[in-house]
């Protein structure tokens, strides 16, 4: 049984340990576990890693044994999604299970802006809509950070009673929105920041782009990702006779492309495929050994029986010098395939049946209500979630209620991305982009690679999604796209 929660209640449990929880009864049930048979939870998100860019979901380039492992133990699905293709909003997904278009975050937080300083000042994100006259249309402005009054997963967990901890990326809002304001009693590496400024110890390279804040040094030279496992590990083994909640947020496989030595002369001899940069793989397999140390110790410690993982990345793979991501069309910020379709294992031993795939589509928000159902824990009830706990189908015991999910991405991105919105519903997807030809219709179920656009032949299933989408975009609130009256084509 599930207890409903509002804002202000969740907010006046906040702080609260799980003893006095349990007594107000005002928040959430956690009658359907014992205490001893709480779970912990742990997300890995891996910053741009492609589709393909496990072995286990196809590569013969790159080598990812402990990543495999967990597909072993666990289930692989198929067609999973970040919420958008890039990586500030999946971010706020996941932490919310609820869609960018809801939240506002629909771009990746360019906190580098000269913008920015003056939201900062005002302690307001922009309204004005923005554009260059070169430009077609006007877009929305992207927010610098998450409101503090969106409930995340670790304000929910912290609320029950768990120990939260976030390592690794953040790129949800400059100091006063960093994770230790969003639910997470221990921060560690998470900043405003999108990128490291090196991967290596002290993590310097200018003043644009100093340190880590929330990262001081302690050894020079040592690789990022290897600081990143040290810490998660620490804090695994610290908390162990805890229930706790980490939120592994891996910098890589995210540009600067810088990898160990040892690590590069591995791959650069190897023979390439559509894979071949030695540098990404070499960071590919850090990420892997990282995840390898995390499966040790939750062994180790005899926690992996009651220890929830969920491995996934934000966006698809970055295009040019990163990966490639066939057999999907294009790469990260793109509205195909390529851009939004992500690898997702989740391994839940004792429910999930070791070494099983899923095709059926989820998605980023789903995250959420299932660590909320697994939990024993109520879903906010004074605003959307937009998730679905897919729990039904991690148990194989039926599907989801929903047909259809949607991404929203109304800015420029590049030369050659033009706002857009999407529908896939069963095999059909829908691309309705504001600028230039308006329509791609493919039906992934055929066309994995999204070859052919069928919206000239099929202008009836176009005007189906198109409607079904446009009633999507009015019930979350997403801001469009306008006309741009100072269009200037010649204009620089």
């Amino acid at each position: 049984m599930y207890l409903p929660c509002n804002r202000r209640d969740f907010l006046k449990t906040l702080g609260l340990g799980a003893a006095a929880l349990a007594g107000s009864g005002a928040l959430f049930s956690c009658s359907r576990y014992s205490a001893d048979k709480k779970l912990n939870y742990i997300i890995i998100n891996v910053d741009d890693l492609g589709w393909t860019d496990v072995a286990c979901f196809g590569s013969r380039y790159y080598e990812t044994p402990n990543i495999d492992r967990l597909a072993a133990q666990g289930v692989k699905f198929t067609n999973a999604y970040a919420a958008c293709a890039v990586c500030s909003p999946t971010r706020a997904s996941i932490m919310t299970g609820r869609y960018p278009a809801r939240i506002g975050v629909t771009d990746w937080i360019h906190h580098l802006d000269a913008e920015a300083v003056k939201a900062l000042e005002s302690g307001k994100n922009p309204v004005e809509y923005i554009g260059e006259r070169n430009r077609q249309l006007l877009c929305p402005p992207n927010p610098y950070w998450m409101e503090l009054d969106e409930i995340t997963i670790a304000e929910v967990l912290k609320s029950a009673g768990y120990v939260t901890c976030h390592v690794g990326k953040w790129h949800l809002g400059f100091e006063s929105w960093f994770p230790d304001m969003q639910g997470f009693e221990i921060n560690i590496g998470g900043t405003e920041i999108g990128q490291p400024p090196t991967y290596f110890d002290p993590y310097y390279l200018s003043e644009l782009r100093p340190n880590i804040a929330t990262l001081p040094p302690r050894r020079e030279g040592e690789y990022l990702t290897d600081r990143e496992s040290d810490e998660a590990v620490n804090f695994i083994r610290n908390h162990a006779s805890r229930h706790f909640f980490l939120n592994m947020c891996h910098y890589a496989v995210h540009t600067p492309l810088q990898a160990k030595r040892e690590l590069y002369d591995k791959y650069k001899n190897k023979k390439p495929t559509n894979h071949k940069n030695p540098t990404y793989a070499a960071m590919i397999e850090s990420v892997d050994q990282a995840v390898g140390r995390i499966l040790d110790i939750l062994d180790e410690l005899k926690l992996s029986d009651r220890t929830v993982i969920i491995f996934t990345s934000d966006n698809g793979g970055l295009l040019e010098f990163s990966t490639d991501n066939a057999p999907l069309r294009a790469g990260k910020g793109y509205p195909y395939e390529g851009g939004i379709r992500v690898p997702l294992i989740i391994r839940w031993t004792g429910v999930v049946d070791a070494g099983t795939v899923c095709s059926l589509p989820v998605t980023s928000v789903d995250y959420f209500p299932t660590i909320c159902e697994s939990a024993g824990l109520s879903l906010p009830v004074d605003r959307a979630v937009d998730g679905e706990s897919i729990i039904p189908l991690l148990k194989q015991t039926g599907s989801l209620k929903r047909d259809a999910i949607f991404w929203h991405f109304p800015h420029y991105r590049g030369r050659d991305v033009v706002p857009y919105s999407i529908i896939r519903k069963g095999g059909w997807k829908l691309i309705k982009q504001y600028e230039s030809k308006t329509f791609e219709l493919f039906n992934l179920e055929d066309d994995l690679s999204e070859k052919e656009d069928l919206s000239g032949r099929m202008p009836e299933k176009v005007k189906e999604l198109d409607a079904e989408l446009t009633a999507w975009l009015k019930e979350t609130g997403a801001k469009l796209p306008r006309k741009n009256p100072e269009y200037n084509p010649g204009a620089k």
